[in-house]
């Protein structure tokens, strides 16, 4: 520093006019990408938006909610099915309950059956009664009595049939009694595999005393 000769204060660089201050107020991306912080010149244009590119569009909806279309669709499907199958076990449990001998039972009435022209020789000694759901655990049952009117020792074979609106039978039931004594009855249950609803007709089909 020489002496009498105050100081100048040094000058200071120029700034770039305003266009770091538009940059500050450009919000994010657009902003850096516009306003560049280097010492080089500036371009004097102005970032134009680019469109979207159309390639990367499938057309189809995203993948969540296809998966979400295809997993109802699966559910409903599976739903029917599953009641089905829900009632056929309630079906079996029942009739376990009832007795160990129901297959064999269902099995030599059927047999007998066979055997018979016509309806049988013992349609009037059978009735037959539903039971409640709420009593049968959501499993559709009748109640067949078959009434021994002879003075004879004898053994009954009836075939029960469920049909739906259309008087179509879908679904057959054997049971049989063995061994009734001349005026006494004997009860067995008809149990049908099939869900609740639709709702069926239960009616003896074939009854055979023998």
């Amino acid at each position: 520093m020489s002496s009498g000769t105050p100081s100048r204060p040094p000058r200071l660089p120029l700034r770039r006019p305003l266009i770091h201050g538009v940059c500050a107020a450009v919000s994010g991306v657009l902003a850096l990408a516009a306003c560049s912080s280097g010492d080089g010149g500036d371009s004097g244009t102005t970032p134009t938006p680019t469109a979207p590119v159309t390639s990367n569009f499938s057309g189809e909806p995203p993948t969540g909610i296809s998966s979400l279309a295809e997993s109802k669709k699966a559910e409903v499907q599976g739903s029917a099915s599953a009641a089905a199958a829900s009632a056929a076990a309630r079906a079996s449990e029942f009739a376990a309950s009832v007795s160990a001998d129901t297959e064999r039972a269902r099995a030599e009435a059927q047999k007998e059956l066979n055997k018979v022209q016509g309806q049988g020789n013992a349609m009037g000694d059978v009735s037959m009664t539903g039971l409640p759901l709420s009593a049968t655990n959501n499993v559709r049952v009748q109640l067949v009595t078959m009434t021994n009117r002879t003075d004879r020792t004898a053994s009954f074979a009836v075939q029960v049939d469920f049909t739906d609106s259309d008087g179509k039978v879908v679904e057959t039931v054997f049971v049989s009694a063995q061994d009734v004594e001349p005026g006494q009855k004997a009860q067995r249950y008809a149990i049908s595999s099939r869900p609740p609803e639709p709702q069926l007709t239960a009616k003896p089909a074939k009854a055979q005393r023998y």
